[in-house]
């Protein structure tokens, strides 16, 4: 049952993510995510200007005048989220928790696939698939799909990246655009081959989330640390200049695992902090995308 507070919370996304849509990103993201093709719209009369590529010979022939063919792009494509709703989302300590930041990609990325006629599915999943939305289209959609994705409560804890790829591989039939939103808290090494493989038949993006405190942690003396996903309990003395050294040393390395799968994958990434504006990040992607089209 919805609750006033979620209703509020889910017309707040639409209002803002519409807005921002409509301001920013409806013409980029048509022209980042092309259609299947061109195909064939009908015959008309030859203009001046008209390619002679195009025109068609044997209607010209029958009708004593020239006609060409006329084509336009095959809009239509299918979106698929497929967000992580392991236990490290519900962190965050600046503006908000990174299971609300990518809800509210989320319904940015759905009102730009429905804005452009385009299909929009959503795949929850942690260490299981915890719901599955068949794309489809409209603006009742959308709000359903952002309605699961804050009011969804998993049942699980875990991240297993490979039930979400195998799930998207069997139900994808024809190429899609896919945003894997996830902080990728797992070892993405032992996914490399998979995850070139589904990009191969599919355009993936990685939204790979991620909170300032993963990075740096202030020296506040000795904490109780808990990882989300396994319950494990370790106590820590922030104040060490040794553990600080580890700690940043490892999330250095964290990072660079992680990149280098991406890379080597061939997956963009959008890389997300819940202490900034996503819209920048979201921005940048487009604008690289876009240049990266121009060159190919």
């Amino acid at each position: 049952m919805l609750t006033s507070e979620l209703m509020n919370k889910i017309r707040h996304i639409e209002l803002k993510t519409r807005h921002l849509v409509n301001d920013s990103f409806a013409g980029e993201y048509h022209s980042v995510f092309k259609g299947r093709g061109m195909t064939f719209d009908e015959v008309r009369k030859y203009q001046y200007g008209d390619e002679i590529r195009t025109i068609d010979w044997n209607v010209t022939a029958r009708m004593g005048d020239a006609y060409v063919k006329r084509f336009v792009e095959e809009r239509e494509l299918t979106v698929m989220l497929a967000v992580d709703v392991s236990a490290s989302g519900d962190f965050g300590t600046v503006n908000r928790f990174k299971r609300d930041l990518a809800a509210e990609l989320a319904a940015v990325l759905s009102f730009a696939a429905t804005t452009n006629n385009d299909r929009v599915g959503l795949l929850i999943f942690s260490d299981e698939i915890e719901l599955l939305i068949p794309p489809r289209k409209g603006r009742k959609h959308v709000l359903r799909i952002i309605r699961e994705l804050l009011a969804f409560e998993p049942k699980d804890s875990g991240t297993d990246l490979k039930v979400a790829l195998d799930t998207l591989s069997r139900l994808l039939k024809r190429r899609s655009i896919v945003f894997l939103v996830s902080d990728f808290i797992t070892d993405l090494e032992t996914h490399r081959a998979q995850l070139r493989r589904l990009n191969k038949q599919h355009d993936i993006v990685a939204i790979d989330l991620h909170d300032p405190m993963e990075r740096t942690v202030a020296k506040t003396g000795v904490l109780l640390l808990e990882d989300a996903e396994t319950g494990e309990l370790v106590w820590v003395d922030t104040n060490s200049d040794t553990w600080q050294s580890q700690f940043m040393k490892d999330a250095q390395e964290f990072e660079l695992a992680k990149k280098s799968v991406f890379n080597a994958t061939g997956i963009d990434r959008i890389y997300v902090n819940t202490a900034d504006d996503y819209l920048d990040a979201l921005t940048l992607f487009f604008k690289r995308r876009s240049r990266k089209a121009r060159r190919v």
